[in-house]
């Protein structure tokens, strides 16, 4: 499932809006920290959309020498939109597949001291996210009870991949 074409439907659902309004949207809400949704697939995914009769432009406004298309969204574009949310809140929030643990399968290949500095770094990088999603929480502190939950969700993932850091430090020091 692309969270792009669900995140761009789901925004012209609440009104037509244009691509630099929805890329707008993508970076105040560091959507890039939640999902795989990046700024610049925006613009692709409203073409990709327009040629499958998903979205249809709704007018075109001059904004100084750009000329800004304004997307709507069709009924066949809410029925898509409508499947997308099926599929997405049937599945599981995270996965467990991740290209570190296939790596970890082949980590005597490297050096002993190269192996723990990557894992040490991949520690560092945890932290350091986890100090992004605590600065996170406190910007959006009181926005709703869900937003909440996905908070406590996400801080929950990182403790547990922080112990995993640690017992896989703890093991290749041996």
């Amino acid at each position: 499932m692309s969270s792009t074409r669900l995140l761009v439907l789901g925004v012209l659902y609440e009104g037509p809006r244009h691509g630099y309004e929805i890329n707008q949207l993508v970076t105040a809400g560091s959507l890039e920290q939640w999902t795989d949704v990046k700024a610049g697939s925006v613009y692709h995914a409203l073409a990709k959309l327009e040629s499958e009769g998903l979205a249809e432009t709704h007018a075109e406004e001059r904004t100084g020498d750009r000329l800004r298309r304004i997307y709507g969204i069709t009924p066949e574009g809410r029925h898509a939109l409508r499947d997308l949310l099926r599929k997405a809140l049937s599945a599981p929030p995270h996965s467990t597949t991740s290209g570190f643990a296939l790596a970890l399968r082949w980590h005597t290949l490297l050096d002993p001291g190269e192996a723990r500095e990557l894992v040490e770094a991949s520690s560092l990088a945890l932290e350091s996210r986890r100090a992004e999603i605590a600065a996170g929480r406190r910007a959006k502190e009181g926005l709703s009870p869900l937003a909440d939950v996905l908070f406590d969700n996400a801080e929950a993932h990182l403790a547990a991949d922080a112990k995993l850091l640690a017992d896989i430090r703890r093991l290749l020091a041996r």
